[in-house]
């Protein structure tokens, strides 16, 4: 079920996909899916659909390219459209721009997700939306998160308008979302805050480290895939 906005003294839906990517190597982690990763023995990309699917969102699509057998495995059970993205090595504005080609096209706006976050819940995902209804005359919302130190960091997923997914298949604009707000900084509204959950993804080992001993959570891999890394 979607979100509603009130207009005119009626409710109006806001229709709401979202690109969920998945096409990555690891190559970081040893040549393995890190969507695969394991929290309390659920897959990280399940946690992502499970958080997209509480909050409300419309349409999911899931964008594979490496590991792509292994991650289908995953997720057929879930009412999703799978993309596959032929190169999925020239970056992630590809992955990007095939999962925005795969959206249905009658859209109010559209998030970008990553498979590797741990921690991204439907709170999180349904705070984002809320920012995104207040988000002024700006086309982008993006998580802003404070650290320790003081600094704030970008953090994901981030949402936009969707006629930005449309300049960006049109060819008007870079379908990177961090490019594309660099060059755009008035366009987009940050959402600061102290939740790190918006901030912390799994790219290393260093990174599964970092994680346990912040959290006290363990990641680990599914028994099939540690097998076959060990081969």
């Amino acid at each position: 079920m979607g979100c509603l906005l009130k207009a005119n003294g009626l409710y109006s839906r806001t229709t709401i996909g979202a690109v969920l990517l998945a096409a990555g190597a690891g190559s970081r982690l040893g040549g393995r899916p890190k969507a695969l990763l394991e929290l309390g023995g659920v897959p990280l990309i399940l946690r992502q659909l499970i958080a997209l699917s509480g909050a409300g969102v419309d349409e999911v699509v899931v964008v594979l390219g490496h590991h792509a057998a292994a991650i289908e495995a995953a997720v057929q059970s879930f009412p999703i459209t799978l993309a596959h993205n032929p190169a999925p090595d020239e970056g992630q504005a590809a992955s990007v721009r095939v999962g925005l080609r795969a959206l249905s096209p009658r859209l109010d706006a559209v998030i970008v997700a990553l498979a590797d976050q741990p921690l991204i819940d439907a709170q999180d995902i349904t705070a984002l939306i809320s920012a995104f209804k207040k988000r002024g005359d700006a086309a982008m919302v993006v998580p802003r998160v404070r650290g320790d130190d003081g600094v704030a960091e970008p953090g994901n997923p981030v949402i936009f308008e969707a006629a930005l997914r449309d300049e960006w298949l049109a060819g008007s604009a870079d379908a990177a979302c961090r490019r594309w707000r660099l060059a755009n900084p008035e366009r987009v509204r940050w959402l600061d805050t102290d939740n790190r959950r918006y901030w912390i993804d799994i790219d290393t080992p260093e990174d599964i480290e970092r994680f346990t001993a912040a959290t006290g959570h363990v990641l680990s891999w599914p028994s099939r895939v540690a097998t076959e890394a060990a081969s």
